[in-house]
């Protein structure tokens, strides 16, 4: 499977991904500074409130804030794709530093592959349906 993007786009998606980063760093000294309720940002899940069932969405806040913690486990049951999703960063961004860092000697860095999105619609899919069987089945309730 070829890569999609041009070396420009490859360079242009990992300088996003240092404005990321450094949005991410400010946000979480803003938080520290200013100690803030969580239910703040959260919204109540439409699809909960009607169904009474995990919508595929369910748990990701939860996840990220738990990730932010250093509480990779926790972060994982609560929503696998946000750890998929920041190694799947963490690989590109250091693969891709250490090529530029070299100029180009070690052509490590990472491409961009739709296959990456596929696997965290998969991830997303699978989450959601085990999540709603097991409470739907067997009554437990994961989050």
């Amino acid at each position: 499977m070829e890569p999609r993007m041009s070396k420009k786009e490859e360079k242009s998606l990992y300088i996003l991904g240092w404005m990321l980063l450094g949005a991410a760093a400010v946000l979480a000294g803003v938080t520290k500074g200013f100690p803030m309720q969580m239910k703040i940002f959260s919204l109540p899940c439409i699809f909960w409130e009607l169904t009474g069932y995990y919508c595929p969405g369910c748990g990701g806040t939860r996840a990220c804030a738990a990730l932010f913690r250093g509480e990779i486990v926790r972060s994982f049951l609560c929503h696998p794709v946000v750890v998929y999703t920041a190694v799947v960063f963490a690989w590109y961004m250091i693969s891709h530093t250490i090529e530029y860092l070299t100029r180009g000697r070690l052509a490590v860095g990472m491409r961009y592959r739709d296959l990456y999105l596929y696997l965290a619609a998969a991830i997303i899919l699978i989450q959601w349906v085990v999540r709603n069987l097991l409470k739907l089945v067997w009554g437990i309730d994961i989050l």
